[in-house]
């Protein structure tokens, strides 16, 4: 079932609204306006129900915070309000709404533009998958990433938990196209990703294509000892694959995998510590390639 939440100071107005549309839908109800934002920013909500007129925080001004978040500006939101005139109207459309309930309630009238505007959230994050999908591997493609880097690091700002950005790429596979074909090396990044996808399938991870043969990894919460020791299973996973190398390089089709772990505060910039990731992956594969090199919370440097 799509998740809808019903943001309303009057507990009636709410149950009224929840009555006609939870045997279609998943409802919460929240009668203050900073809860409903924090649900929004918690929960993967499909549509909100936003009535304008509330005390404290208006509908408008709850609108205009909705918007100006990353984690929140996807959700589509239907104003719901007992001002019928043009001006407000305009006011709720132009801040972002895409659509109006007006008080009363008609329930076909509800569960229509309700309906519609579901269909079209989910028509919507169909057209943006296919658009964020690696075509090759099937995990993320480098937009995403870059939609998903900014989302991350914020929410490892707000809720004040370890980030981990690690770089990795496949060993000598210039060579390995070289020698192979590139339909083999098509062969080899699909099962390099699926393997790393095996290790990293936590709702804190985050697996995406950054280019060629390179990826990035995002984990959120470990400390840098076991964000370090969960890429040295990915290592040594892609290692175990034995997938036969150019033998004029290695055995085996290898990867080097660089990363850092940082406690992001506001301020911090997600680039300068993407770029001490990278200088990672450098040094792994300075040292020899198939290892990883880790930079921790204290800018000191381990490696396996």
């Amino acid at each position: 079932m799509e998740k809808i939440m019903i943001i309303d100071d009057s507990p009636v107005q709410a149950a009224h609204l929840k009555n006609i549309l939870e045997s279609d839908y998943q409802i919460t109800t929240v009668q203050e306006p900073q809860m409903g934002l924090n649900y929004a920013r918690e929960q993967d909500f499909s549509l909100i129900l936003l009535d304008v007129v509330m005390p404290g925080m208006d509908g408008f001004v709850l609108l205009k915070k909705l918007q100006e978040e990353v984690a929140t500006r996807h959700i589509p939101v239907i104003l719901i309000t007992a001002l019928s005139d043009i001006e407000n109207e305009q006011r709720g459309l132009t801040l972002g709404a895409v659509d109006y309930i007006y008080k009363p309630f008609h329930p076909m009238i509800v569960k229509a533009r309700v309906n519609t505007h579901i269909k079209l959230y989910q028509y919507r994050k169909q057209v943006e998958y296919q658009s964020m999908t690696d075509q090759l591997t099937g995990i993320a493609n480098r937009r995403r990433y870059e939609r998903v880097s900014e989302q991350k690091w914020q929410e490892a700002i707000r809720l004040r938990v370890p980030f981990s950005i690690c770089m990795m790429d496949i060993d000598h596979f210039k060579k390995y196209n070289d020698t192979f074909g590139h339909p083999a090396g098509d062969t080899v990044i699909t099962a390099v990703s699926a393997t790393a996808g095996r290790y990293l399938r936590r709702n804190t991870d985050f697996l995406a294509r950054y280019g060629g043969e390179e990826f990035v990894v995002f984990m959120m919460g470990d400390s840098s000892r076991q964000a370090f020791e969960q890429m040295c299973r990915v290592r040594r996973a892609v290692e175990e694959l034995h997938i036969p190398h150019s033998g004029s390089v290695s055995e085996w089709v290898t990867i080097s995998a660089g990363g850092t772990t940082v406690l992001p505060k506001r301020g911090d910039s997600f680039d300068t510590f993407l770029k001490i990731a990278d200088t990672m992956l450098y040094d792994a594969k300075r040292f020899g390639r198939n290892r990883v090199v880790w930079n921790d919370e204290n800018m000191r440097q381990f490696s396996e």
